[in-house]
This record gives C-alpha cells, sequence and structure tokens, in this order.
C-alpha cells in the first residue's frame, strides 16, 4: 500500500511517497515558490539521482499535478500508476478545539477548516487548497487531516486561557492552541522510547526550533503547555516572527509610525525575529558565521534567541516538576551546537548538565544521540523529527479502523526496535566520515 503525504503552504509543497508494506520512503520532494513567475521543484527517490528543475507553477493546483508527474516520471519517478496511492495524508495547521486527532476529509471537515481560516489566515488558505488540488487528481482515494493542534488538546485550562475578557473565549475561540503538535507527538513517543518509560509516565521539554520555533511542556506524556498561541507568532525567537512582545506595541507602532494593522502584521510575521535584529539573515548559520566574524548584531541576535529559550526551559521545569529529559529537534535544534549551547549552560543548578563535547559533535539528522553528562539528573537529547512518519500511520490508521487519540494508539516507532530504514542507511554513511558520533548514539533500553 502506497500513502502520499503533503504539507502545502503557502508558496510551497512538500511531500513524500511511502510504502507501507515494506515500511519504506519511496520519494521525498518539495515545490518551491508556488505563484511566482520561477518555482522550483527537488525531488529524490531512493536509487535514484536527485532531481532539481525551475517550474512554472501558478497555483497550488498544479503544484498537485507536478508532483503526480514527478512520482510518475519514467527516469526519476518511483511509481507506475497514480492508482498505486491508496490515500493522502495532509498537514493541517489548526483544527481549533474541534479536533483532538486525525480525521478523514469530507464536506463537513474542509467546511469546519474553512471556518477556522480567521484563526490562521496565512497557513489555513494553503492547506485547504492542497487538500480541493489533491481530491480533484486522486478524487477515489480518502483523503486524511492532520492537525498541528490536535496534540496541544490536553493542555489544561489554566495553560490554554488568556487573561482576557472570558466572553472572547466562549464567542469567538481566542485562547492558546500551539502548533508543531505533529513533531511534539513524535519526538514524545521516541524520547520515551529512548529512555525506557512508558509515554505516560513521562515528563518533557521539548524545543522543535527550525525558521519558526516553539517549545512543549510534556507532563505525563501529553501536552500540558507550549509557547506558540492562538497564532504561530508567540513564544520563542523565530527567522522571521518576533515571538513574545509587549501586546501594547501594535498600538504604539501605528500611533507613533504611522504603520497600518496588516504593516504591523507583516512586520512582526516575516520581518522580525533573527532576520528582523541582523538585517539580513534568518538562517542561524549564516547568523553564527557573522558573529564569529566580529558581527556584534549578529551575536546579539544569538544571545537573544539562546536566553528566551533558557526562560522557557526554566518555566516549564518549575510548572511540570521534575522531569526526564530536554529535547532538542528541528533543522536548528538538530543542526546548531552554539544554539543548544547557549540555551542549556548554566542550567546545572536544576539538573540540566550538558557535555560540551559531545554537543559540538552532535550534528546528525540521521540519529538519536545523547549530548548530556553521564551524571546529569535529566538527560539532553537531539532526536531528529519525522512529522511524514506521524502523518503516515494516522492515515493508514484511519482507513483500517484501528486509529485513535495518541494516548489509546501505539505507533510503530514506539517499538524499541524500530528501525528507520532510510535514516539508517544514511547513519552509515554518516558514521563512516564521523565515527565519533557512535559514542553519541542512543540505545533504546529494551531494544531487541
Amino acid at each position: 500500500m502506497v500513502i502520499l503525504t503533503l504539507n502545502c503552504g503557502s508558496s510551497s509543497a512538500k511531500y513524500q511517497v511511502y510504502d507501507w508494506d515494506n515500511k519504506d520512503v519511496l520519494a521525498v520532494g518539495l515545490i518551491e515558490r508556488i505563484g511566482q513567475k520561477v518555482s522550483t521543484i527537488e525531488h529524490a527517490a531512493t536509487g535514484k539521482q536527485q532531481h532539481e528543475a525551475e517550474v512554472t507553477c501558478p497555483d497550488h493546483n498544479t503544484a498537485i499535478e507536478l508532483i503526480s508527474k514527478m512520482i510518475l516520471d519514467p527516469e526519476y519517478g518511483v511509481l507506475q500508476d497514480i492508482s498505486e496511492i491508496k490515500a493522502v495524508g495532509h498537514r493541517v495547521v489548526h483544527g481549533g478545539e474541534h479536533f483532538v486527532k486525525s480525521v478523514i476529509v469530507d464536506d463537513s471537515v474542509l467546511s469546519i477548516f474553512e471556518s477556522l481560516v480567521h484563526l490562521a489566515p496565512l497557513h489555513m488558505p494553503p492547506n485547504i487548497l492542497g487538500i480541493k488540488a489533491a481530491k480533484k487528481v486522486l478524487p477515489s482515494v480518502p483523503h486524511c487531516a492532520v492537525m498541528d493542534t490536535a496534540w496541544h488538546q490536553t493542555m489544561p485550562d489554566h495553560s490554554y486561557m488568556y487573561a482576557l475578557p472570558y466572553d472572547m473565549y466562549k464567542t469567538h475561540n481566542i485562547r492558546r492552541y500551539g502548533f508543531h503538535g505533529t513533531s511534539y507527538l513524535y519526538t514524545a513517543k521516541r524520547a520515551a522510547v529512548l529512555l525506557g518509560k512508558d509515554p505516560m509516565e513521562t515528563n518533557l521539554i521539548i524545543a522543535h526550533i527550525g525558521n519558526g520555533a516553539s517549545i512543549c511542556a510534556v507532563k505525563n506524556g501529553v501536552s500540558f503547555d507550549t509557547s506558540m498561541g492562538l497564532t504561530p507568532l508567540e513564544g520563542l525567537i523565530m527567522g522571521t516572527r518576533s515571538g513574545d512582545v509587549d501586546p501594547a506595541l501594535p498600538h504604539f507602532l501605528m500611533n507613533e509610525l504611522g504603520m497600518s494593522i496588516s504593516e504591523v502584521d507583516t512586520t512582526l510575521n516575516k520581518k522580525s525575529g533573527i532576520l528582523g535584529l541582523t538585517g539580513r539573515f534568518s538562517d542561524r548559520r549564516d547568523v553564527r558565521d557573522a558573529a564569529a566574524d566580529g558581527d556584534a548584531v549578529c551575536q546579539l541576535a544569538i544571545n537573544m534567541e539562546c536566553h528566551r529559550l533558557k526562560k522557557y526551559i526554566g518555566g516549564y521545569l518549575a510548572a511540570v516538576g521534575n522531569i526526564d529529559a530536554v529535547v532538542m529537534t528541528a533543522g536548528v535544534g538538530e543542526m546548531a551546537p552554539h544554539i543548544r549551547k547557549g540555551a542549556l549552560t548554566g542550567l546545572e543548578h536544576i539538573g540540566i548538565c550538558i557535555d560540551q563535547e559531545k554537543n559540538t559533535q552532535a550534528m546528525c539528522r540521521n540519529g538519536e544521540l545523547e549530548i548530556s553528562t553521564k551524571d546529569s539528573p535529566v538527560k539532553v537529547l537531539v532526536i531528529p523529527t519525522d512529522e511524514e512518519l506521524v502523518m503516515t500511520e494516522d492515515t493508514y490508521a484511519l482507513l483500517n479502523g484501528t486509529y485513535d487519540i495518541h494516548t489509546n494508539f501505539t505507533y510503530s516507532f514506539q517499538d524499541p526496535s524500530y528501525v528507520n530504514k532510510s535514516r539508517w542507511e544514511r547513519l552509515q554513511l554518516d558514521l563512516e566520515k564521523r565515527p565519533y558520533l557512535r559514542d553519541l548514539l542512543i540505545e533504546p533500553p529494551n531494544a531487541r
């Protein structure tokens, strides 16, 4: 059985083709700059040469058509016929309070998604367009939606409520929702395996740090609190988003600088964060290199990002109580030792002790690594996330009638003997080049 997963953003469409029977990734790809004069596609299929090209892609309908053609391409493709795809899993950013788990998409579900556009106006329209476009290309197969917000529906009311007039919640659903839920589900379950614990008895602080970044407190295996709020703007400093600011700042910017509401929104979401501070960079690697060359503002940006992370880690530890591990994931969390060092150094008094040499060496997206000292009361783990696998497994289980909320459902990656085939193959290449990574790899305590 072949399952296609789609993650449609405002100007991009990410996809994966998964062979369920052999538990193997057949192909992954990304179309970027949808709607612009020149778009690009990157496609990588197992055992075949990677393909990159400029394409014409004015909308998401065209994007889905391009993806289907690439999957079937005689040279780069992996399927003989589009009918081999038996289901499609879609990432949907916002499920509001309607969904606590993934669902099969029908007209009523689509209608609910359309009613939630105002809660995530940057993300929901492309999510919905992607579903509708995929349904046109694959009208006879089930389409499933996996919501970023579903994982966080376990938060207690004192975590998700804002101190606003209560009617604003009752009438307009204004509250904290949180995002990156699919990533948190995967890393929380994997952390429990690596710690040899029952996931429902595991307490964690997980930092998903990429261009978008958030942090989640996990108490007894479920989301207890998270840094993103009604929208993905709140919380940590991000690539182009400000994260936490004084709530009166928008009013101040409109009064003092004459900015419109739209201009304020664009500034906070697309022109702030690391990009706003440095004036030229949003990629942490560029900021790191410039800081090493003496750029004081780039060093300031690093210091601010790490300080914000450290404050959230300390606050969540106080809120949860004893924790088993801090987990770093996503592009920056997995590949930026300087950010991990800045965020975690100096927390020894609360039981978080990192091994600086291990932290420096831990740059690998294919292995699960431990960077804490041997005597650290709290483990520090670097776990590459796998949102696509969660989407795939949810989709299969929905079709098979075996799916349930994650507290009642067991994923394949919760088995201590679980191996991601494609990552394992790439890990062997990593180990050939950097054999010292072997000392950082974590072997699950109960692995056969």
